[in-house]
């Protein structure tokens, strides 16, 4: 069905509300079309009409792919509901498709019936052919499963904005705002906070902010007067817990994890980084807490950023370095020289798709093997993994902890969805946060470099200059105690078991598991990461079914909970969902000799929960 919205007449037609529970939108354009922006906005609309929500940034990998291209295709997706929600949602109901070549991207995964609004202006033979459309979509029955919604949106931003006197492609800029505020008509959205967001935004330039503002209300007029649209739609705020909430990204939690860590151990942090999508957004917001005394150092390379921050943990600091794919490989000596030494070090992996480049701006879970051994020889190091982007808050505290605590380098294991992802967050109280402990060796009397805290194994932190306390670190074996260097075979091996030995005794530190579901049953899901949002949501509808089905997610993967173990054998069958080929799946098969299975995919994209749930009944026989 399409339908064309080019004329709106006079009279109001009349409208109706529908009430939904969950929607599920996906903006669609070329990469200079503005829709992260887009959706960003229409994320904090959202937030702040009390919606659970979870999105999906989703960006094209070349820099400037040539303009109409499928290469080029930028898209957003959040998912907004009443109810509890964990995922950007499988399939989404609406598309928002500003070229033929957004349409063509993302056409096959919109639910049947559902909502296409096309920006008809740039659907002419050159961008068609630039697509791959051998005919136009909006006039053959190509489309005739969806409901579509042909809207001039590049025309009608030009004639909103036709006496402000910019030239052509500025008015242009301003088309996705005109998209936007249609969408904030059509789910009855807040306009209030956008509009001072778009003064704030663009205050230096106060002709852009009368442009974008034109173009939002336009949008949302249109959708009011046009006949095109009978039907808006409503859905009510979701119950969440007492308390204030914010929306946040994963990136931005993690480095307010990080600025809440220093305050609660009392170190100032050193994060060194070099930009490296999509990690780089850490190394943005971590530089405007500078009045909380955290220091940021763009470094030339990745060597160079995991050098600062080891020399800055050296000299007293919280050292913490961020990297993505590739970037963990190059710093690995280094990781090696942290973990000799024995000072605490953060190192940062927002996981992307490779191996090589690979796919710079999309998600994956393939770094967790390289993480736990991916360095020359005995080199164990603690690796933790949040589960949501809020959760990156909560983790970046425990890997400073445990860093700091057993004075070793910890690796942070987030990935692309999680950094980039976003979804409303309850602020927690500063008295419920942990007490991060920094004892720095002071008294010279007895003091030994290498003498270990008798539960951590963790050595004295000393800091340069500090009187009597002089000593010696470096890549090179150190004698126990002293640390001299050392080629004796024997003090090798004892040291090389007590750094082994210092990290499995983190795993007192590890609260026990939480087992969602039964503590017994036909089918437990092993889960770590990003997969946690589709791996709860099919559970939960499974266990609404009746069936016998659980799930543990890790947040801890070396060592692995101790309790792990127990809980695997009192089910029948184990499954472990990865956005990688099984590299979990082979540390649970290896170290507790259970017969898991592995549902694997290395697509760039986060699992959808129609795959997992598919997987489940594969294994229990149940159907949905």
């Amino acid at each position: 069905m399409v339908e064309d919205g080019s004329k709106a007449k006079g009279d109001l037609p009349e409208k109706t509300v529908e009430e939904l529970e969950t929607v599920a939108i996906r903006f669609s354009g070329d990469s200079g079309d503005g829709m992260q922006l887009a959706g960003g906005r229409f994320t904090s609309a959202t937030a702040l009409a009390g919606n659970d929500l979870s999105t999906l940034p989703d960006f094209p990998a070349e820099i400037r792919a040539p303009a109409g291209t499928l290469a080029g295709v930028s898209g957003f997706q959040i998912n907004f509901s009443s109810l509890d929600i964990h995922t950007p949602g499988d399939s989404p109901d609406v598309l928002v498709a500003m070229n033929p070549a957004a349409l063509k991207a993302n056409v096959q995964d919109l639910r049947r019936n559902g909502i296409i609004i096309v920006n008809t202006d740039n659907f002419n033979d050159k961008n068609l052919a630039k697509a791959g459309y051998e005919t136009n979509p909006l006039e053959d029955e190509s489309l005739s499963a969806y409901r579509v919604f042909q809207v001039d949106i590049s025309k009608l931003t030009r004639l909103a904005l036709q006496d402000m006197g910019l030239s052509p492609g500025m008015v242009d800029r301003s088309k996705n705002f005109f998209a936007l505020g249609l969408m904030f008509w059509l789910y009855h959205r807040p306009m209030e906070q956008t509009l001072e967001w778009i003064q704030t935004r663009f205050k230096a330039d106060p002709q852009i902010a009368e442009a974008n503002t034109r173009a939002f209300n336009t949008g949302y007029n249109f959708g009011e007067t046009t006949e095109l649209f009978t039907t808006s739609y409503e859905v009510r705020q979701a119950q969440y817990a007492p308390g204030r909430y914010r929306n946040i990204m994963g990136n931005d939690a993690l480095a307010m994890g990080l600025v809440a860590a220093s305050r609660l151990s009392g170190l100032r942090i050193l994060y060194g980084s070099y930009p490296i999508t999509p990690a780089s957004d850490i190394l943005h917001a971590l530089a405007r807490y500078k009045n909380f005394g955290v220091l940021t150092f763009q470094a030339e390379d990745e060597i160079a950023a995991v050098g600062s921050a080891i020399g800055a943990s050296f000299g007293g600091l919280l050292g913490v370095t961020g990297t993505s794919g590739p970037g963990l490989a190059l710093k690995a000596e280094s990781i090696n020289l942290a973990m000799m030494v024995e000072l605490p070090l953060v190192v940062i992996d927002v996981q992307r798709g490779g191996p090589s480049t690979g796919l710079p701006t999309k998600t994956e879970q393939a770094d967790l093997l390289q993480a736990i051994f991916g360095r020359n020889s005995e080199s164990p190091v603690p690796v933790v993994a949040p589960a949501t982007p809020g959760d990156c808050f909560f983790m970046a505290i425990e890997a400073v902890r445990l860093a700091v605590k057993y004075m070793t380098p910890v690796l942070f294991m987030s990935d692309g969805n999680l950094g980039t992802g976003a979804e409303p967050w309850l602020i927690p109280h500063v008295d419920d946060l942990p007490k991060i402990e920094v004892n720095f060796r002071t008294d010279p009397e007895g003091f030994q470099p290498y003498i270990r805290n008798p539960d951590t194994l963790g050595r004295p932190w000393a800091i340069p200059g500090t009187p009597g306390l002089e000593h010696r670190l470096g890549g090179i074996e150190k004698e126990e105690l002293t640390g001299n260097v050392s080629y004796d075979p024997q003090n090798h091996e004892r040291m090389v078991r007590l750094r082994a030995e210092k990290v499995a005794r983190i795993a007192q530190d590890i609260p026990p598991l939480e087992i969602e579901g039964d503590s017994t049953g036909d089918l437990l899901i092993v889960g770590w990461g990003s997969t946690y949002g589709a791996i709860t949501t099919a559970v939960s509808h499974f266990r609404a079914k009746g069936a016998k089905v659980s799930m543990v997610h890790l947040r801890h993967l070396n060592p692995l909970p101790s309790d792990l173990g127990d809980i695997l054998s009192q089910f029948k069958k184990v499954l472990v969902p990865e956005l990688n080929l099984g590299q979990l799946l082979k540390l649970i098969r290896a170290e507790y000799l259970v017969d898991a299975v592995g549902l694997n995919k290395i697509q760039g994209q986060p699992f959808k929960v129609s795959e997992i749930e598919a997987k489940i009944t594969e294994l229990t026989g149940v159907s949905l």
